[in-house]
C-alpha cells in the first residue's frame, strides 16, 4: 500500500528499527530477611546429667567452632569411661597373647568401649586425652560444633537435661536468605542462580547483591504468589533476620530481535506490523511475538534487524489500508463483474445534473414525445 508524504506528514507517522540486542527485564518486590536454615545446629546432649557449669550464658551471643558451652555431670558417663579403661588395659595386656581367640576378645572389648564414647559424641581428643589421663573425667564438655549467634538458651547451671532438652540454638550469619514474593504470570521468568540486588531503609545508598538458589513449589491461593529463596553472604552481619528489603531480581534474555510496543497492532488473534518501504510503500507483516520485556517485545518470527517499521500513526495506516481494501472490492463489483441477473455490463448513473442536458431533442434515442394535439375538423378530409 502506498500513501503520500503530504497524508503521512498530516498522520503524524514515525518510525523505528528492529533491533538486536540484549535484554533484561527487572521484577521489583519485596523480601524478609530469614536464617540460612542449612547452618543451624540445635545442642541436645545424648546422656542424661546435671549441668555443672556454664560458659555461654546469654542469647545473642557469638560463638566461635568448638567453643565450650557447657560441662555435664553424669553417673552414667562416668561408668562408661571406666569401662573402657579396663577394656584398654586388657587390650594392652592380651593383646600379644599367643592365643589369638583370647587376644581378639580383647580387642573386640576395647573396640565396642570406645564405640559407646564415640556414640556419646565424646570427641577423639577427649577419648585420647583420657586413655592419656588413665581415669575417668566428672564432667563431659559440650562444644559449638558451628561459628554463629545463639538464638535460643535453656540452659542453667544444676539443671537436670536428658537427651529431649534442646539446650541452644545456634545459627551462622555469614550468610542469610531472603524470602521474597513473585507472582504467577513472572514465574516463567524465574531460574535459579539469576541476580538478585537488595536494598533496606536501614543502609541508604548500600546495595547488596545476591542469587536465587530456591524457587518453592507452592502457590499462595490467596495472593497467587510464589515464594522465592534469595541467599545473600554477610561476613560484617549487617542483615538482620525478620528485616524488610526491596528486591530487584535481574532477568537477561540475552541478544534478542525486538520492536517496541507501539509498533504492534494486536486484534486479539494476531499482531501485525508495518514494515517501511521506500515512496511510501508500507507493509502489513505479521509477527510471532515472545515475551515483554518492559517497552519492547521479543519478535520470534516475521521480522528482521534493521528492517524500517512504523511506531506512531500505525493504525490511522491499518485503517487506511483497510478503507482501501474495500473501495476496490466495491469497484471491482461495479466495473469489472457483471451484472447480477442479465450478465451485461452495469452503466453508472449520470451526475444528477447533468439529467436534463441529456435530454434535448436530436441528442438522444431516448428522447421524450410531446403529446399531439387532437386533429380539428380542417384536418379530417374526405
Amino acid at each position: 500500500m502506498q500513501i503520500s508524504s503530504q497524508k503521512l506528514q498530516r498522520i503524524g507517522v514515525q518510525y523505528g528499527e528492529v533491533l538486536l540486542q540484549p535484554l533484561s527485564k527487572t521484577i521489583r518486590t519485596v523480601g524478609r530477611v530469614t536464617y540460612d536454615e542449612t547452618k543451624i545446629a540445635r545442642i541436645h546432649t545424648k546422656i542424661e546429667g546435671w549441668i555443672e557449669q556454664v560458659f555461654v550464658d546469654f542469647i545473642g551471643k557469638l560463638v566461635e567452632r568448638n567453643q565450650p558451652l557447657i560441662s555435664i555431670y553424669s553417673p552414667d558417663l562416668v561408668s562408661t569411661q571406666q569401662e573402657f579403661l579396663i577394656a584398654k588395659r586388657a587390650k594392652d595386656y592380651l593383646g600379644s597373647n599367643p592365643v589369638k581367640e583370647i587376644a581378639a576378645n580383647a580387642v573386640s572389648l576395647y573396640e565396642a568401649s570406645r564405640e559407646r564414647l564415640q556414640l556419646w559424641d565424646i570427641s577423639e581428643e577427649q577419648i585420647k586425652e583420657l586413655e592419656e589421663r588413665g581415669k575417668p573425667t566428672k564432667t563431659l564438655t559440650l562444644y559449638s560444633p558451628l561459628s554463629g549467634f545463639v538464638v535460643t538458651r535453656n540452659a542453667f547451671e544444676k539443671q537436670r537435661v536428658t537427651p529431649e532438652t534442646e539446650l541452644y540454638t545456634i545459627t551462622d550469619l555469614s550468610t542469610v536468605w531472603v524470602l521474597a514474593d513473585v507472582y504467577e504470570y513472572e514465574l516463567p521468568m524465574i531460574q535459579l542462580g539469576q541476580t538478585a540486588m537488595m536494598t533496606l531503609s536501614y543502609f541508604p545508598g548500600k546495595t547488596f547483591t545476591g542469587k536465587i538458589t530456591y524457587i518453592y513449589p507452592q502457590l499462595d491461593n490467596a495472593t497467587r504468589t510464589l515464594k522465592v529463596r534469595l541467599e545473600f553472604p554477610n561476613s560484617d552481619f549487617q542483615l538482620k533476620p525478620d528485616m524488610y528489603a526491596n528486591v530487584e531480581l535481574r532477568i537477561s534474555y540475552g541478544r534478542q530481535i525486538s520492536v517496541p510496543e507501539e509498533a504492534v497492532l494486536d486484534s486479539g488473534t494476531e499482531q501485525v506490523v508495518f514494515v517501511a518501504h521506500e515512496g511510501g510503500y508500507f507493509e502489513p507483516r505479521k509477527v510471532q511475538l515472545g515475551a515483554k520485556v518492559d517497552n519492547r517485545y521479543v519478535v520470534l518470527g516475521g521480522l528482521k534487524a534493521g528492517e524500517k517499521i512504523v511506531t506512531s500513526g500505525n493504525f490511522l495506516i491499518d485503517s487506511e489500508s483497510r478503507l482501501k481494501s474495500a473501495l476496490g472490492a466495491m469497484g471491482g463489483m461495479g466495473h469489472g463483474g457483471e451484472a447480477p441477473g442479465g450478465g451485461e455490463q452495469a452503466t453508472p448513473a449520470p451526475p444528477q445534473g447533468q439529467v436534463r442536458s441529456s435530454q434535448q431533442p436530436g441528442h438522444s434515442e431516448h428522447e421524450q414525445q410531446k403529446p399531439k394535439k387532437p386533429a380539428g375538423p380542417s384536418e379530417h378530409r374526405h
